[in-house]
């Protein structure tokens, strides 16, 4: 058992539930990988897509926000780029902020319907997950 007694988690994503994409604060943070899996699922190069979609800080990649939502690929029916979504997108709810902290993960059950349900998945594989977002984005991670 785990020292927090956080030993196993439940999730499933639900099908056509886009409620991690709508919240109204945090960005979607992008590797290298991710911009250049995104171009290429999009038909332009790597620059093109950057200029048109990323905003690049000293450190970080992250997606430029619109008036109305957090993400320029969200739509009606989903993510128009699901195929070649961002690892902070894919990953989530594993991240370490919220396995690592079960007080955390309890309060994303209230915005996140996937969260409870589906396979029992241990703990030390829900870290593992979450040490892929640590090593993807370290300076969010110091």
């Amino acid at each position: 058992m785990a020292s927090d007694g956080f030993t196993s988690v439940r999730f499933e994503c639900q099908p056509g539930c886009t409620t991690c994409c709508r919240e109204d604060h945090g960005f979607v943070y992008l590797t290298e990988q991710d911009l250049a899996r995104a171009a290429r699922f999009l038909g332009m190069t790597a620059a093109e897509f950057e200029r048109r979609y990323v905003y690049r800080t000293k450190y970080l990649l992250r997606l430029r926000t619109l008036r109305v939502a957090r993400c320029p690929f969200l739509r009606d029916f989903g993510c128009a780029i699901h195929d070649a979504k961002p690892t902070q997108c894919r990953l989530y709810p594993f991240w370490p902020e919220l396995v690592e902290h079960p007080a955390n993960w309890h309060r994303s059950m209230a915005h996140c319907p996937g969260i409870g349900r589906g396979e029992v998945i241990s703990i030390e594989t829900a870290r593992e997950r979450a040490a892929e977002m640590r090593s993807a984005f370290p300076t969010l991670y110091r």
